[in-house]
């Protein structure tokens, strides 16, 4: 089993599936083994048999599993991942969720993610979270923060979660998603200067968002985060 993470965002809409494919495709591109899993997913595409964010994380892969191990849980409709799921009948479960989790993450491979949905708190089912999934693997976790106006408290309360939950933060990625976000630079250096970890990669907004550019960014931080020998 090659070395994990668990990728969180401030909020929903932040990129982290953006992110979590680029770092793939980075470990891709040195030749390596990487895969990502998207355990529970809100929103199916239009076939209504796949959600984009689980195909993306597929497609920037180098370790090429099913759909069904990518993805476990599809839920059709893109609203909380507990309230789709109560809408469909179905049963949302930390110990569900990661048995599915620790069946996939035993394929050989160099890296590989666990990407969760929406922000570090967004609820399962009336007691668990998807913070408690990623406690459950144990997994250190990788932050991608939305630059845009609000992201610094964002930013500070995911951190505290995070460590009060007892998990390493790994590093954290600063992802551009308001090309007008006011004092851009500002921001970046406060954050930097507050979170208590690297920041693996400053992904620049772009009018036509592309993985494979956004992978670039990653390249010097791929091999800090691959198992230490």
């Amino acid at each position: 089993m090659g070395q994990g993470y668990f990728i969180a965002g401030t909020d929903t809409e932040v990129g982290k599936t953006f992110c979590a494919s680029a770092l793939l495709q980075a470990v891709a591109d040195k030749g390596l083994r990487s895969f990502g899993l998207k355990p529970v997913a809100a929103g199916a595409d239009d076939s209504g048999e796949a959600n984009e964010d689980a195909l993306s994380l597929i497609e920037h892969s180098s370790v090429k599993l099913s759909y069904p191990q990518v993805n476990p849980m599809l839920l059709k409709q893109p609203v909380a991942p507990h309230i789709a799921a109560a809408r469909e009948g179905k049963n949302l479960t930390v110990g569900r969720l990661a048995g599915y989790c620790r069946g996939a993450m035993m394929t050989p491979s160099d890296l590989f993610v666990v990407e969760g949905a929406g922000g570090w708190r967004v609820p399962l089912n009336r007691v668990e979270t998807l913070a408690d999934l990623a406690k459950e693997l144990n997994l250190p976790v990788i932050l991608v923060v939305g630059m845009r106006l609000g992201c610094i408290n964002h930013a500070l309360l995911s951190v505290e979660a995070i460590r009060n939950d007892g998990l390493a933060l790994a590093g954290w990625v600063a992802n551009q998603i308001d090309p007008q976000m006011s004092c851009y630079e500002e921001n970046l250096q406060t954050l930097q200067g507050l979170i208590r970890a690297p920041l693996l990669a400053e992904v620049r907004h772009q009018s036509t968002p592309s993985i494979r550019d956004a992978a670039q960014a990653f390249g010097g931080s791929v091999d800090s985060l691959l198992p230490k020998n």
